[in-house]
């Protein structure tokens, strides 16, 4: 949907850049909606303003920025009094002092359909470094920074508690689903994710944000660089405790990990002869597989070497 209302507007398709004297500042816009995506009966103001600005600077991570600026505008209807406001800002604050976010701005506006959560981040780098970014080519490492599936487990852990909250008024037990709970509610992105890249003299050539599940990211990867992707399903980091609570719940892990959303991880290529290097300094990487020919498509790779087709949901 996205690409055809595009292509209607006769104009270039691309991400908001500025160039700067030695740098280049790249932009990143996200809009979160009451009731879409996220739901107040069971997410804490000061956890969700923290998500929020995670979520807006992930983009500004995977393509290899470093958070400078934020600008959030919140619709708000008259449900909301100004201690929760300050709590839903305090997570914002939070999370833009721990990624070293220099400037900020609020903007607050009327809603009448609760909830309207929209930001606009802006980060930098040195075109020295961008310079240095490799072309894409068959054969490059696909690198994931972490388990994923775990936060659609939480969020489906989540949904189910409401619903007998709602008929039983009886309060959940969560303790055991803490794992998943927090992968949802509370993710993570380390604020070295770029640096540390720069230091290894280890640059990705393209990065992804893993936001709507990791198939999606892979379809991204093969849309913009032209290449094929192939990923190998007893590589993809899955924990434990996600597979118990998609056995609990009757579903499928890896259908979570490629379809699921709210993983807050990356995917990055890097050139096959940096192997050694992310292998020596970035143990808590994992490597899932390569791009390929473009005639491949996006596959995923069973133990068995059967190639099934990797389709993923949304916009």
């Amino acid at each position: 949907m996205i690409e055809k209302l595009l292509a209607l507007s006769g104009m270039e398709a691309s991400s908001t850049v500025i160039e700067g004297k030695g740098s280049q500042c790249s932009c990143s816009h996200a809009i979160l909606l009451e009731g879409v995506d996220f739901d107040l009966v069971y997410t804490p103001l000061r956890h969700l303003g923290y998500k929020a600005v995670l979520y807006v600077l992930g983009d500004l991570y995977a393509s290899l920025r470093t958070p400078e600026a934020l600008s959030v505008n919140l619709g708000l209807s008259k449900r909301f009094c100004y201690e929760d406001v300050e709590t839903l800002w305090q997570g914002m604050v939070a999370a833009c002092g721990e990624h070293g976010v220099k400037r900020i701005s609020l903007d607050l506006n009327p809603s009448v359909n609760g909830l309207c959560i929209s930001l606009s981040a802006l980060g930098s780098q040195k075109k020295k470094v961008l310079d240095n970014v490799p072309q894409t080519k068959n054969m490059d490492l696909i690198c994931l920074t972490g388990h994923v599936g775990a936060a659609y487990m939480g969020l489906h852990i989540l949904e189910r508690e409401k619903v007998a909250f709602t008929s039983t008024n009886v309060q959940p037990e969560l303790e055991k689903y803490k794992a998943v709970l927090g992968s949802y509610l509370s993710p993570e992105i380390k604020s070295d994710t770029v640096s540390r890249f720069i230091e290894a003299g280890c640059i990705p050539s393209k990065g992804f944000f893993v936001s709507r599940g990791l198939g999606a990211a892979v379809l991204q990867l093969v849309k913009e660089t032209g290449l094929g992707a192939k990923i190998y399903l007893d590589k993809i980091p899955i924990s434990s405790q996600t597979f118990a609570v998609a056995e609990e719940l009757n579903m499928d892990a890896i259908t979570a990990a490629m379809n699921g959303g709210d993983d807050y991880k990356f995917i990055f290529t890097v050139p096959i002869e940096k192997h050694e290097v992310i292998r020596h300094d970035f143990q808590d990487y994992d490597i899932i597989g390569h791009t390929a020919k473009p005639e491949v498509g996006a596959v995923m790779v069973t133990p068995e070497g059967a190639e099934l087709e990797i389709r993923a949901q949304g916009f």
